[in-house]
């Protein structure tokens, strides 16, 4: 993610890179290389802030390590992007969003599905289909080699239903725009690569104040199925959405980051009988031509940050769906580990 940021920040006028800082020199030289620059680099954090002073930074580095480097950033007086989750826990996020607001900086969160155009138009459709809605939605990742070594260092920290998870429960709040208030989890240890209690399966089911439910899977490792790993569906009283993914649902592309924000095609499903009992509309596919890649969608989303604090918008909202994700993601965990079904007080608004 680090990468496809600063290939943004380098393209965007408004925005100038005055420096790098990775947890090794030889990566902050990969990166300088692909950049085709010679930034200046750093291994410390604090150093690298006193040394450069930036206007903003951009966080993309392991769950656990996002508050202390937002913290700093934000005391800084820095604007600051940071890759989802906003922190590896509800309240660390929380004295997140209050430190934004006390020092008036500006924070985003890499929601990179709230900048594509087929997942915009996914939640619209599903808008219209009625309450209480049915959403059913999973990522599964068959991985190996270095992806499967990436998973492993995540879930050190995080379990795969929070880490992903807040993409999707996100998207269910913009569908719902009501509060989550209801959440189970389950989980599952499929390896015993991991520290002890982590688990590399997870389930959440999301109750809405509403009506509406919703479920989301996620499970990271090389035995994963790639068999309806990509599941983005949704049910209403008045039909049903659903993004059709052919390329992404291939084998072999579960833990391809860029398959994950495909779409390719929407299918539109319509409840509404005629008088002979059969379905009165046929089946609709949307197709949009704007399908930006993964580095073109992280364009967009350092654009929005460029334009929050060019602009000064609110970002309350904004923050306040980043609470609620975190909330639920959070609720899922502590249900799986205690047996027990979790009770939300969501922040408001919420899916704005």
């Amino acid at each position: 993610m680090g990468r496809s940021h600063a290939l943004a920040y380098q393209a965007i006028p408004g925005f100038e890179i005055v420096g790098i800082c990775t947890r090794s020199e030889a990566s902050g030289a990969k990166l300088n290389e692909e950049l085709n620059a010679n930034y200046p680099t750093f291994q410390d954090f604090d150093h690298a802030l006193k040394e450069t002073q930036p206007d903003a930074v951009c966080v993309s580095t392991w769950p656990d390590t996002h508050a202390q480097f937002v913290t700093a950033a934000l005391d800084a007086g820095c604007h600051v992007f940071v890759e989802k989750p906003l922190a590896d826990s509800v309240e660390a996020a929380e004295e997140i969003v209050a430190k934004a607001i006390a020092t008036q900086r500006k924070v985003v969160v890499g929601y990179i599905l709230r900048h594509h155009p087929s997942w915009n138009r996914f939640i619209e459709v599903a808008q219209t289909l009625g309450k209480p809605l049915v959403m059913r939605m999973n990522l599964n990742q068959s991985s190996s080699g270095d992806a499967w070594e990436t998973h492993k260092r995540l879930m050190s920290t995080v379990s795969p239903v929070v880490d992903c998870g807040v993409h999707y429960v996100d998207v269910m709040c913009q569908m719902t725009r009501s509060r989550p208030i209801r959440v189970s989890g389950i989980g599952a240890r499929l390896t015993d690569e991991l520290p002890d209690g982590m688990v590399n399966y997870g389930q959440l089911q999301v109750t809405f104040e509403d009506g509406s439910v919703g479920w989301y899977e996620a499970g990271w490792g090389p035995m994963m199925s790639e068999t309806a790993f990509f599941v983005k569906d949704v049910v209403g009283p008045k039909g049903a959405v659903s993004i059709v993914a052919e390329s992404a649902s291939s084998a072999g592309q579960s833990d391809n980051v860029d398959a994950h924000t495909k779409t390719e095609s929407i299918r539109v499903h319509h409840a509404e009988l005629a008088t002979d009992g059969k379905f009165a509309k046929a089946d609709e596919w949307i197709h949009l031509d704007d399908e930006p890649d993964h580095d073109g969608l992280c364009h967009r989303e350092q654009q929005f940050f460029l334009d929050a604090i060019r602009d000064d918008n609110d970002l309350t909202d904004h923050l306040s769906d980043a609470i609620n994700s975190m909330k639920i993601v959070a609720a899922a965990d502590e249900s799986f580990r205690t047996g027990k079904t979790i009770e939300l007080n969501a922040a408001e608004p919420v899916g704005t």
